[in-house]
């Protein structure tokens, strides 16, 4: 096995499967190290959960735009809102966006460690005041900016509006009023570009490590989630 395929069995996790040739396919070991090295894109910062493709499919960049979710059971559309931030703003942001969803919330935790072909776990828990909550993910913000195999989702399923911060560190809002939303975007510097483009749209990879699955499973038993 050679040395991309190893590091990436072993470390990454494909973001693109059954899609033709990888642009990793070919490269060196020190120009796949150099690439992940690379975190800023014109001033636009990744966290260490996912790196982009080598021949740059998708630049990463700031912004939001409109989108919707229909659902299968019912067939009704729900507007969408899918947004990219900076390291330096983007676990704040998802904090602050929190606050309209209300005071009581529903947490869901998404894994993928020891998964196969992006396969993941939902992990749920009912009714968590949101002060207790947001006070449990700051101690966990490290691992949550950073881990490629964890997601959360918070939610009120009365009204009904749910906040995702997923795998790619991609912030994801669904409801029917998304309006308070785009003023939380707005106070955060975030313009909606409804031509932008995620990375979750070309070839990516995750990143994980040992460690990072040690606390989410230490994040899980605080949240007060059974097996």
């Amino acid at each position: 096995m050679g040395f991309l395929k190893k590091f990436i069995k072993n470390t990454f996790r494909d973001g693109q499967q059954n899609r033709g040739q990888s642009s990793f396919a070919n490269l060196s070991e020190e120009q796949l190290q150099k690439h992940l090295k690379i975190a800023d894109y014109d001033g636009f910062a990744l966290t260490d959960a996912v790196r982009p493709s080598f021949d740059l499919q998708v630049i990463p960049r700031a912004g939001y735009r409109h989108d919707k979710y229909t659902d299968d059971r019912t067939g009704v559309d729900i507007p969408v809102l899918m947004v990219s931030a900076s390291r330096e703003r983007v676990f704040d942001l998802f904090v602050d966006l929190m606050d309209p969803i209300g005071g009581e919330v529903d947490v869901v935790l998404e894994t993928s460690h020891e998964k196969a072909n992006g396969h993941h776990e939902d992990m749920y828990r009912e009714h968590i005041d949101l002060p207790i909550l947001k006070s449990i993910l700051y101690d966990f913000e490290e691992m949550l900016l950073n881990d490629g195999c964890t997601g959360i989702a918070v939610l009120n399923p009365r009204v009904p509006v749910e906040v995702q911060f997923d795998e790619h560190k991609l912030l994801i809002i669904y409801g029917h009023d998304l309006s308070e939303f785009e003023s939380v975007l707005a106070d955060h510097g975030i313009e909606c570009d409804d031509e932008i483009k995620f990375l979750t749209e070309a070839e990516h990879v995750h990143s994980s490590s040992d460690e990072f699955s040690r606390q989410f499973e230490e994040l899980r038993y605080r949240l007060g989630i059974d097996d």
